[in-house]
């Protein structure tokens, strides 16, 4: 298996760039001199790893139901305190060690 020359910190600051925004993955793709299908499946894997609909279109936003972007909103939300928790914990174990 290739080892990939991209951390996930920077593969997920990508994708999360590209939802968030409204930015097009052709554009991001070509700033960051990659491949536009790379992206792609960046953005698939990231999807399918927080439990986000895979035919989901962040860019219209504006047709998405309230109760639907709130419930959306508060599940990436519980993920996001999660992960927040974790690091933490990681933080805390880490420091004790090196003392």
């Amino acid at each position: 298996m290739q080892r990939s020359k991209y951390s996930k910190e920077f593969k997920d600051s990508t994708v999360q760039l590209i939802l968030n925004n409204n930015e097009s993955v052709v554009k991001v793709a070509a700033d960051l001199d990659l491949n536009s299908q790379t992206l792609y499946n960046w953005i698939s894997k990231y999807k399918r790893a927080h439990n986000i609909p895979l035919t989901a279109s962040y860019r219209a936003s504006e047709k998405e139901p309230i109760e639907d972007e709130l419930k959306r909103l508060r599940r990436e939300n519980k993920i996001l305190k999660q992960e927040r928790d974790i690091l933490k914990k990681a933080t805390a174990y880490f420091a004790k060690e090196t003392l």
